[in-house]
């Protein structure tokens, strides 16, 4: 998953087009912002459309569950962060 900011610094939805996102690294048309999330801000105009996601948090005993999804697939999940 790598996560996509606009040029004007807005987030956009994340994407796992790998190669897209070497094309726009190694074609000087995007640059890396963040190495852990693995996140890239463009560097040319683009729309600024996004979809809209729910979270769900499953609260159990020992783990937390986690996950963002749209109407099409799940898009982030995290099935077992540490309760605290």
């Amino acid at each position: 998953m790598v996560y996509v900011i606009s040029k004007e610094g807005e987030p956009l939805m994340p994407t796992k087009r790998h190669g897209k996102v070497r094309h726009l690294l190694n074609s000087g048309r995007a640059r890396v912002v963040k190495k852990t999330p693995f996140t890239i801000q463009l560097l040319f105009d683009t729309t600024t459309y996004t979809q809209p996601i729910t979270l769900g948090v499953d609260a159990g005993s020992k783990t937390v569950g986690v996950s963002a999804s749209t109407k099409k697939e799940e898009v982030v999940r995290f099935p077992s962060l540490a309760a605290d």
